[in-house]
């Protein structure tokens, strides 16, 4: 971590940022602050441990694991999030699952998007994921990555056409 800075101000200077990204993986802000509590405890008991090189970068992608464990676990629970309520999954649920085949390609298709994803220079991946992943408006994201919003734009843009040109597409 930059030296005289603490986790603490780090997180407390995001964590709005923070919450929002984490409501548009979920689906809802009330589960995103729960999430975005744990990520915190997560994160300094992390920076008490051992120096963080990319404090920040390293938040954000505690609060996407824990966001998308989240996700999957409702899922799983036979939940689905619709505008932040919760209605409980018909019984034909089982009837709509993909099949294996299906399952098995967009598995690929998804580990190819992750490594895409993860070649992306700091800035872009985190402008990508608040974007695509996160629901993040560009404004939103310009004012967080403290850019301009066309340029908020084009670093979305470039990381959807790199993880395009990975998984041949382009």
């Amino acid at each position: 971590m930059p030296e005289g800075t603490t986790s603490l101000s780090i997180f407390m200077a995001h964590r709005g940022a923070l919450i929002a990204y984490a409501a548009g993986i979920v689906g809802s802000r009330v589960l995103a602050e729960d999430l975005v509590q744990e990520a915190w405890l997560r994160f300094d008991e992390a920076a008490r441990h051992r120096q963080l090189e990319q404090p920040l970068g390293y938040l954000y992608r505690i609060v996407r694991n824990l966001a998308l464990d989240g996700r999957r676990r409702m899922a799983r629970e036979g939940r689905i999030m619709i505008g932040g309520c919760r209605d409980v999954a018909v019984a034909s649920a089982a009837d709509e699952a993909p099949s294996p085949e299906t399952v098995a390609l967009h598995k690929d298709d998804l580990e190819l998007v992750m490594e895409a994803i993860a070649e992306l220079p700091e800035r872009t991946r985190i402008a990508l994921e608040m974007h695509r992943i996160g629901g993040c408006k560009l404004r939103e994201i310009a004012a967080f990555l403290d850019i301009s919003v066309p340029l908020a734009h084009l670093l979305v843009s470039e990381g959807v056409q790199h993880c395009k040109r990975r998984l041949g597409r382009l």
